[in-house]
């Protein structure tokens, strides 16, 4: 890696939207297109699974055997790492019971193949106070069928030693297979709570695939709640990524490759996207066939979706509602979304009253959903929206 994300920015702050050049976006949503006119759905065959079979060996070692002692106080990095360490070659459970575990996130945790990390809910993988502009609490590279579940991981945002850098991970998965992250709550870090992506770029990248989030609740992250990068069948699902405020671009999920690879086949379903200081969800470039399904995103202050360029998705039955400025809006050069049997209501209100505005001033309608005319193959059915005059 390895920087995925470096030089990225806020789309709030790329948008900058005035009265004026909020009216000039306007003029670009165009009407509903027949379902027909889309292509086939981001998904055809059912990937994805709540509770996906992970490998994982028989033996079972605690940390506190192996010198840990989650006093908040002493550092426990080695004694975490000594015990996977400890694992045969088929792997095991490193357990952790309840405690305060301070992690040198220098070093971090790294996890081995067929390995489970199985935290006692109140364990707590604390980040030592650093001024690096890169950390990770675990690392889990390069590996294939991991489990990480319970507890708690908190990272250092608000005692970081310096002020430059956003690539501080609480959990940061590359270039692995067969990963289950479940049940966990994951806070403070100095840049994303979760990254999901690639080993390595272009023809060499490793692309994650077959992992899954589930009962993640991600909040109060420096940059992201959740990071996707390049990977294939990511399934997140009954989540949470809230309140993410510090460095742009500030969203609850951003997928975003860039140049990196390719982003293959997302599902984001029964998961709330909220409060976060960008938008709910945002999409660019070399991204196809991502679906959000029954999920909330909800007061943002950006969009409740935003897409610029990523392809094939599908945003149906859910609820996005009070964003600051549009429920979803599509960008150039995006293609082939459909926008289906969701209830966007009352985007923008606030943009409304903080610019001194009625909510029911005339050309202002499509405030809920807004469609450049350079984006090809969006199709709307069904959706409930704000009342207009």
């Amino acid at each position: 890696m390895k920087n995925p994300k470096q030089g990225c920015a806020s789309v709030v702050g790329k948008i900058g939207i005035n009265l004026n050049a909020r009216r000039k976006l306007l003029a670009f949503a165009v009407a509903s297109l027949a379902l027909s006119a889309v292509a086939s759905p981001a998904s055809a065959t059912n990937w994805w699974t709540q509770t996906p079979a992970v490998s994982v060996g028989s033996t079972v070692i605690s940390v506190r055997n192996m010198g840990a002692m989650g006093n908040g106080t002493t550092d426990d990095t080695a004694a975490f790492q000594a015990a996977i360490n400890a694992l045969p070659a088929s792997g095991g459970t490193i357990s952790v019971p309840n405690g305060t575990y301070m992690i040198n996130t220098l070093k971090g945790i790294t996890m081995r193949s067929h390995t489970r990390l199985s935290m006692a809910g109140n364990a707590s993988l604390v980040a030592i106070p650093n001024n690096a502009q890169r950390y990770w609490v675990l690392k889990v590279w390069d590996v294939n069928n991991v489990e990480i579940v319970g507890g708690h991981i908190v990272g250092d945002r608000t005692k970081h030693q310096n002020t430059g850098g956003e690539w501080g991970y609480g959990i940061n998965i590359e270039g692995s297979k067969s990963v289950y992250v479940h049940d966990i709550a994951v806070s403070n870090s100095w840049g994303d709570g979760v990254l999901v992506g690639a080993t390595g770029s272009g023809s060499t990248a490793v692309l994650s695939s077959g992992v899954t989030l589930n009962r993640v609740q991600s909040s109060n992250n420096r940059r992201q709640g959740l990071t996707i990068g390049p990977c294939t069948q990511l399934y997140v699902v009954n989540s949470s990524f809230t309140s993410s405020n510090g460095a742009a671009p500030q969203a609850g999920i951003d997928i975003e490759p860039q140049t990196q690879g390719t982003t293959q086949q997302v599902r984001i379903e029964a998961s709330t996207l909220s409060n976060n200081v960008g938008n709910g969800l945002e999409m660019h470039a070399n991204v196809s066939g991502v679906v959000l399904t029954g999920s909330t995103a909800e007061n943002n202050q950006g969009f409740g979706v935003f897409d610029s360029g990523a392809d094939n998705v599908q945003i149906t039955s859910n609820n996005l509602t009070e964003n600051y400025l549009f429920g979803v809006q599509i960008s150039s050069p995006t293609k082939d979304v459909q926008i289906t049997n969701n209830s966007i209501t009352y985007n923008g209100d606030a943009w409304f009253y903080d610019h001194k505005e009625s909510i029911f001033t005339k050309g202002w309608d499509p405030r809920d959903i807004s469609i450049q005319s350079s984006a090809t193959g969006i199709a709307q059915a069904n959706n409930v929206i704000s009342p207009q005059l």
